[in-house]
């Protein structure tokens, strides 16, 4: 795989790129125990993941807003010989946080196994060049490494995303990988051992449809953290705002940052419909079938910031965040549209500072009708 260097302008440079001086400004200020392999020390990478200030005044951004108890936990996890499980429920960054996590400890976050129905085993295992094969045989040269399999032979970080998608014995192909270390390939005769510093980060979550139980044996193999959604509203405020500025900065949008009030707004929605009550707890609502997730939160608002750049005078209004609230709440368009059409009128409509979009969103939904 060719890994672009910093300089080259892409759409969505890699955690290790995009934070490259902030990961060289920690490691300078390193002076504490690093793990086999490890590019930073424990301490280094929390403080990498939550943000803080080191001792020559260099500002280190957070990547993941909530409990550093959590991180120090999934930090410690990849420093014993447990793998990790990122578990929760969709939008509470699990893959943000597994890329993060191999970045500052291996300084690469490119060896990933994306988990889907039709993963094969080929995958998380070995593969070949059949081409070869069929010319020399089962030899070396022939066998094509997977992700796991390199991380084994570098001492790095191998991220699996959403394991649970991936079918049962596709999943159990890990087993021996994490209890053994090793890797047999019976074809040529030998095993393939985890050198120090090899680790895996797996995510997942159990609120989708197309899930595969993970076996008792797998399940046993792994050390979880459970991430939760944002705690408060506020927390979840800041978290959308520094998400939507560093996309808006990607993708050179030339809108102003959105008003907090907008961000504010789409967050209570989200907050409110999630938990089937108002925020005064006043008001029962029906929940939508969708999660209304902080990323989608986030999808909403970085949406409507494009309508307005290209579509408007560049400032974020009722109307462009109107568009990204229907499409993100109307999943089942016959229960969510019942449960969205009673929040606007329960509830938007009744709210005196929201009557632009109270407007804004009925338009759209009878135009959508």
């Amino acid at each position: 795989m060719t890994v672009p260097e910093p300089s080259t302008k892409v759409l969505r440079p890699h955690a290790e790129q995009q934070y490259s001086a902030e990961l060289d400004a920690i490691s300078a200020d390193d002076d504490k125990v690093r793990p086999p392999s490890w590019r930073l020390s424990p301490w280094a990478v929390v403080t990498y993941l939550v943000g803080g200030t080191l001792r020559d005044g260099t500002v280190i951004t957070p990547k993941y807003v909530g409990a550093r108890r959590l991180v120090e936990v999934a930090v410690a996890t990849l420093a014993t010989d447990r793998a990790l499980l990122l578990l929760g429920p969709p939008g509470t960054a699990k893959t943000w946080l597994s890329e993060h996590l191999a970045a500052a400890v291996s300084g690469d976050s490119t060896l990933l196994v994306q988990g889907t129905a039709g993963t094969a085993e080929d995958a998380v295992r070995y593969g070949w060049n059949y081409a070869r094969l069929i010319a020399e045989g089962p030899t070396p040269q022939a066998l094509v490494a997977s992700p796991v399999m390199t991380a084994m032979r570098a001492g790095k970080v191998v991220r699996i995303e959403e394991l649970t998608r991936m079918p049962a014995e596709v999943q159990d192909a890990l087993i021996t990988v994490l209890s053994e270390k090793t890797l047999p390939v019976p074809e040529l005769g030998i095993e393939i051992q985890a050198v120090p510093g090899f680790t895996l980060v797996a995510t997942a979550n159990d609120r989708d449809r197309g899930v595969n139980e993970m076996s008792s044996a797998l399940k046993r193999r792994f050390n979880t953290v459970l991430l939760p959604l944002p705690d408060s509203e506020e927390t979840e405020i800041e978290i959308v705002s520094r998400r939507v500025g560093e996309l808006g900065r990607a993708l050179q949008l030339p809108a102003e940052a959105p008003a907090l009030a907008e961000v504010r707004r789409v967050v209570q929605i989200f907050r409110e419909l999630r938990s089937g009550v108002t925020g005064d707890g006043r008001t029962t609502l029906k929940v939508p079938t969708g999660t209304l997730s902080t990323a989608e939160a986030i999808s909403v608002i970085t949406s409507g910031m494009t309508l307005a750049v290209h579509f408007g005078d560049g400032q974020l209004q009722a109307e462009d965040v109107a568009a990204g609230l229907v499409g993100a709440v109307i999943k089942d368009p016959v229960h969510d549209s019942v449960a969205w059409n009673e929040y606007l009128e329960a509830v938007v409509k009744e709210r005196e500072d929201w009557h632009d979009l109270y407007r804004a969103c009925r338009e759209l939904t009878v135009a959508l009708a």
